[in-house]
């Protein structure tokens, strides 16, 4: 069976994830920071018969990263790696003369540091695999510019940039940026917690990444809405 490691993995959109992919037989290593949640998502997926292996932890810490890539190679290798773990830098978002720099550091660290090193640490399985893949999870504050969102925009830009030169350097790999545009998370919750407008389900998004997965596209940016709209 294929093994994805996805960070951020007991809510949201990693969970959306891991659930659809736990559908369609992927063996799965998943991360979060809160054990109690990330416990549950797993009991979820095993109901599938898939393996699930979880590893509760901070990206940023490479004790943690090496954890993830070695369950991943007990499992028989990593075929897919999504980062999709994310800080916003301040709760709720603020003008850039008002973001702390600690804040803006701690988004650097684990939208940017922590996406590149944990590729570094399963580059050899990723090589292995016969069809590897690497999914960054962008947003479209990386290339719009709107105001409160700097900050975390500036990492998913960087983000974006990274994978875009990780496709150039590894033309075996897919690498994927993906903007799965706004969805109901408490991500976007605690960014803009004065904003209760409808908003999509990760798991209606889920489908953008899993034709990703299907058609293996060349290594690049994509939308979901654009993805999700060709599916139909």
């Amino acid at each position: 069976m294929p093994v994805a490691i996805i960070t951020g993995a007991s809510k949201g959109l990693g969970r959306a994830l891991a659930e659809a992919l736990a559908a369609r037989g992927w063996d799965l290593v998943l991360d979060a920071r809160t054990g109690r949640a990330l416990e549950a998502a797993a009991v979820s997926m095993a109901s599938y018969g898939t393996r699930v292996e979880v590893r509760a932890g901070d990206v940023t810490d490479a004790g943690h990263r090496a954890e993830l890539v070695a369950a991943a190679r007990r499992l028989g290798g990593c075929d897919l790696l999504v980062n999709n773990a994310s800080a916003l830098g301040a709760e709720p978002l603020v003008r850039l003369e008002a973001l702390p720099p600690d804040g803006l550091r701690r988004a650097l660290e684990v939208n940017v540091v922590a996406p590149l090193a944990l590729v570094q640490e399963a580059l050899p399985l990723l090589r292995g695999a016969r069809a590897g893949a690497v999914v960054t999870v962008s947003s479209d504050a990386a290339v719009e510019a709107y105001g409160t969102w700097g900050g975390y925009g500036a990492s998913k830009a960087a983000l974006d940039r990274l994978a875009a030169v990780l496709g150039v350097e590894e033309p075996e790999l897919r690498v994927w940026a993906v903007d799965p545009g706004d969805m109901a998370t408490d991500l976007y919750a605690a960014a803009v917690p004065d904003d209760d407008g409808p908003r999509p389900d990760p798991a209606a998004v889920a489908p953008a990444f899993l034709r990703l997965l299907d058609e293996r596209p060349a290594s690049g940016r994509y939308g979901a809405a654009a993805l999700l709209e060709a599916r139909r």
